[in-house]
């Protein structure tokens, strides 16, 4: 299945500086695996040891996926899986 996914401006630069990219995958995990085999070094900007970093949310179809099943949360072919790293400033 494939799903959008929506790239903050930050990490344009590893998708040639594409504001969306088409991946496959049946999860959020498996949508992140594909964009990192896809654009290699993506998946260690927003991860480390298997686990999203604590400044990135990730939205499916506008929902956090905190609040479904984090990473194990399905997708279905059509859905948008939004990056949003979180934007300190004072």
């Amino acid at each position: 299945m494939a799903v959008e996914v929506r790239v903050p401006a930050v990490l344009r630069q590893l998708v040639g500086d594409a504001r969306t990219v088409r991946v496959e995958g049946s999860t959020v995990k498996s949508v992140l695996d594909n964009l990192d085999k896809g654009y290699p070094g993506f998946k260690q900007r927003i991860m480390t040891d298997g686990h999203l970093h604590e400044f990135v949310n990730i939205y499916l179809n506008n929902e956090d996926v905190r609040f479904l099943k984090e990473l194990e949360t399905p997708v279905a072919d059509g859905d948008v899986v939004s990056i949003l790293p979180a934007i300190a400033g004072g």
